[in-house]
Order: C-alpha cells, then structure tokens, then sequence
C-alpha cells in the first residue's frame, strides 16, 4: 500500500509547532496524530492521520505511554489485544504490542475514558507480554 508521507510530514510540523499541550489523565481517550507509518506499525486515518488512543501511564504534561486502539466487530481473544467497550455498541481493541512514547501535542480532542476495571485488566494484560 503506497502511503503519503509528504501530506503525514507537513502536518507533523504544523504539530510540533503548537506552543501548547493539553491537560490529560491516565484511562483517557483521545483522538491522537499518529501519523504515517512503516510496516505494520499503526497509521492514523488517511485524512488527518488521527487513531484513538489510551493514556496508559502519564510521565508529565509533556509525554506519556498510549496504546491504539481500533474497533472490531467481535471480542478478540489474543494476548496482543485487550477487547473492551467506552461507546455503546463498539467493540474496541488497545493493540498492546503498539505501545509508544507520545507528546502530548499529539492530542486533539477527547473522546472518553477507559473503565477502571478495564484499565487494570488491560494493564496486567500488557504486563504479561514483557519478558
């Protein structure tokens, strides 16, 4: 699949450039720049280059650890995935093995918060995965 790197790099300029960051927390949703990337690693949407993704652990104002997230039509049950629900009817699924670092001038906008059942699920899940 030909991606669009030129159109992903000058909206990760505009990005970078922005002086201010949101407030976030921990189990936070937020529509998020992920961008254009390589392989398998997880892109934004074709337009924006926005995915949703999890605040899973908060570092500072600046940066934190997220997860992306994706829906699916049915619960997958794979030690990659952590299968819950934030939206009434959509099944979401944190890919955990795509955790990374981000700068908080990635966020845009939130979209919900994580249950804190979940939450912790999801964490002792991604605990399992580490050698």
């Amino acid at each position: 699949m030909k991606k669009d790197y030129t159109n992903w790099h000058k909206i990760k300029t505009d990005v970078n450039d922005l002086e201010n960051r949101v407030f976030f927390h921990e189990r936070e949703i937020w529509f998020c720049y992920i961008g254009a990337n390589i392989g398998f690693e997880q892109d934004g949407d074709k337009k924006e280059y926005l995915r949703p993704v999890l605040v899973l652990k908060k570092f500072n104002n600046e940066i934190f650890w997220g997860i992306p997230l994706t829906k699916s039509n049915k619960v997958k049950d794979n030690k990659y995935y952590y299968s819950f629900s934030f939206i009434k009817n959509i099944i979401s699924l944190a890919i955990l093995s795509q955790i990374r670092l981000i700068d908080a001038k990635r966020l845009i906008r939130k979209v919900g918060d994580m249950k804190e059942e979940d939450f912790e699920n999801a964490k002792k899940k991604l605990k399992e995965l580490l050698p």
